[in-house]
């Protein structure tokens, strides 16, 4: 028997039907849709595809096993963008662990920020859409993980 071997891999190199079944997937998980008959019919996807891709495919937070994500935040250095910042955070149930700014140069700042995502009640695609949503917020990108 072969060794099964996972690869993480961009969301624009999937296939149109991984897409669907992720979608689908999705509908089901939040209740948008109760049965896969109807996820599928939603999301334009057959329910031979759906059942093909369906046990193989993952969003990347559903499979990451580490809890603690450390985060590298750029910003344009503005009065009472790091408290909005990280008032996202906590409004997310996650739990801030240690948070590193630079001194602002040129009206930037970096911050370094570490959380416990184990309580988080959204997915962190939407946490980095919502802190990106901030006007002062130029980039989120995650830097690393860890149990």
């Amino acid at each position: 028997m072969s060794k099964i071997q996972f690869f993480l891999v961009r969301e624009d190199m999937l296939t149109d039907a991984m897409q669907r079944t992720l979608d689908a997937k999705s509908l089901l998980a939040n209740g948008k849709a109760k049965k896969i008959n109807e996820a599928v019919q939603q999301v334009g996807l057959s329910r031979s595809a759906f059942y093909k891709y369906k046990d193989g495919i993952f969003p990347f937070h559903a499979i990451a096993k580490e809890r603690i994500i450390t985060l590298m935040i750029n910003l344009e250095d503005r009065s009472g963008t790091l408290s909005q910042l990280l008032r996202i955070v906590a409004d997310t149930g996650a739990n801030i662990l240690t948070i590193n700014q630079t001194i602002p140069l040129q009206g930037r700042a970096n911050i370094t920020l570490s959380i416990d995502t184990a309580p988080l009640t959204i997915n962190l695609h939407e946490l980095f859409d919502q802190m990106e949503s901030l006007e002062a917020v130029e980039s989120v990108e995650m830097v690393g993980s860890g149990s």
